[in-house]
């Protein structure tokens, strides 16, 4: 079976993984550790502290604004610094909708949780679950 996921839609879904996953601290059991370039943060976060000036964008809402300005986003093994798993947007619109059918069905019925994000985020950045 195959799921297609418009790129709106797969953005939301990993966007949602990323708050999900990061926020509980899932990813770092296994050793990773999410890199971005600090140009690239930096001027994800001007352009949209510009877009809406009274606000404060969060960690994560800067990590996709990155990946929007062409940007890419790292997980590095800690335990292997040759294992680095870089990604761009094309990854995450092309990967989402590979996600394993019942976590990803989870994450469009919003009925989510770390586990649902933990494998949403292995799909894109691996192309593959290779945790748990």
């Amino acid at each position: 079976m195959e799921i297609k996921l418009s790129k709106a839609e797969s953005e939301e879904y990993f966007y949602n993984a990323l708050c999900n996953a990061l926020g509980s601290g899932y990813m770092r059991g296994y050793g990773l550790v999410l890199e971005v370039d600090q140009t690239e943060y930096s001027a994800a976060k001007n352009a949209l502290k510009l877009f809406e000036p009274t606000s404060t964008p969060c960690y994560e809402d800067i990590l996709m604004q990155v990946l929007r300005e062409g940007g890419t986003l790292t997980f590095i093994d800690e335990e292997d610094e040759d294992s680095v798993y870089p990604i761009t947007l094309a990854e995450v619109h092309e990967r989402v909708s590979k996600t394993p059918l019942d976590h990803l069905l989870d994450m469009i019925k919003e009925n989510d949780d770390a586990c649902t994000a933990d494998v949403i985020l292995q799909t894109v950045f691996f192309n593959d679950v290779i945790f748990g």
